[in-house]
């Protein structure tokens, strides 16, 4: 079971790569300029009797069947990468379970298999939010670019054998603390896509033309990615509120105090406050919306610090990384 795991991973990440291609070339598509034919000026001919015969012009050529040429060309690329992302979900989804098979455990015991549950709950939640909203698809190139370079990380980077669970994670809190912090990390990653999008689109209807604001050139309005944003971190937050309570409450119980300052505990008390400043910056009219989701953005990157930077340089009570 753990080799199949393994090998699913591998296929996952070789299909979201395919998914990642078929994404851009919806957008290459999309930014091909459609050439208009220009006509050539009449020539006049002189005929034998002295008259001039006017040559007929060139058929003008449509602009139009090229454009809609390009757009059916860009909208099946598009729907091939979303259908690309959505096998490469299920063999995520289906290398967590055979991971967890072969553990006789829930897979979130290291590093590597937080990783992997965390991006898939970002996938599988972009898949939701596709559904509902189908003007996003133009997203899915970004999405799919964190895929690839987070699922390979947690592959080539942060692979470790399965190995039991320590003593002090043998708890119901286990899922309980552990369930719902993966379950918020992976839509506060799902949410800093339109995020980001939405700080280099909003650039570009500014009128910016510089890297990286043309990216941004075919992404749905501005506007729109902003209250998506702020839906995903809302949606979030009161998830990863619990999860942070029912950690203090586990530590109560495995070690006998609620909060101890703990490099874990201190960075998931870091993110919570750069959120909850998210939110009500998010919420004060006097606070214009690229500000309050640079404060979003920089939440997402306290995520990252606790889960790679805590694991990977600092040593505490919640040393779980699995690496040496």
């Amino acid at each position: 079971m753990s080799a199949l795991s393994d090998n699913l991973v591998t296929f996952a990440i070789l299909v979201y790569l395919i998914a990642m291609i078929g994404h851009a070339v919806e957008y290459a598509l999309g930014n091909a300029r459609t050439r208009v034919a220009v006509a050539a000026p009449v020539r006049e001919l002189v005929g034998a009797g002295g008259g001039v015969v006017p040559t007929p012009p060139p058929a003008p050529v449509p602009s139009s069947a090229a454009a809609d040429r390009s757009a059916r060309r860009a909208r099946l690329a598009g729907l091939i990468g979303v259908g690309a992302t959505a096998v490469a979900a299920l063999l995520h989804l289906a290398a967590l379970v055979t991971r967890g098979l072969a553990a006789d455990r829930m897979p979130w015991g290291n590093m590597y298999e937080f990783v992997l549950t965390v991006t898939f709950i970002g996938v599988a939640a972009w898949l939701v939010v596709l559904w509902k909203r189908p003007s996003l698809r133009k997203l899915g190139l970004f999405l799919t670019l964190v895929m690839v370079l987070l699922v390979a990380t947690a592959e080539l980077v942060l692979y470790v054998p399965i190995v039991p669970l320590v003593p002090a994670l043998n708890s119901y809190w286990f899922i309980i603390h552990v369930s719902t912090i993966v379950f918020a990390s992976g839509i506060f990653l799902l949410g800093v896509v339109p995020a980001v999008g939405f700080l280099m689109r909003n650039g570009y209807e500014q009128g910016k033309r510089s890297f990286p604001y043309t990216l941004a050139k075919r992404l749905p309005g501005a506007a729109g990615l902003e209250r998506l944003t702020f839906a995903l971190h809302a949606f979030a937050f009161p998830i990863f509120t619990f999860a942070v309570i029912a950690g203090a409450i586990w530590a109560e119980a495995a070690w006998g105090r609620p909060w101890g300052w703990d490099p874990k505990e201190t960075w998931a008390f870091i993110s919570w406050v750069v959120y909850a400043g998210y939110l009500h910056a998010r919420a004060t009219p006097s606070v214009k919306r690229n500000v309050a989701t640079w404060i979003a953005v920089l939440g997402f990157l306290t995520m990252l610090m606790n889960l790679f930077g805590v694991n990977i340089f600092f040593t505490g009570l919640h040393s779980y990384g699995g690496l040496d």
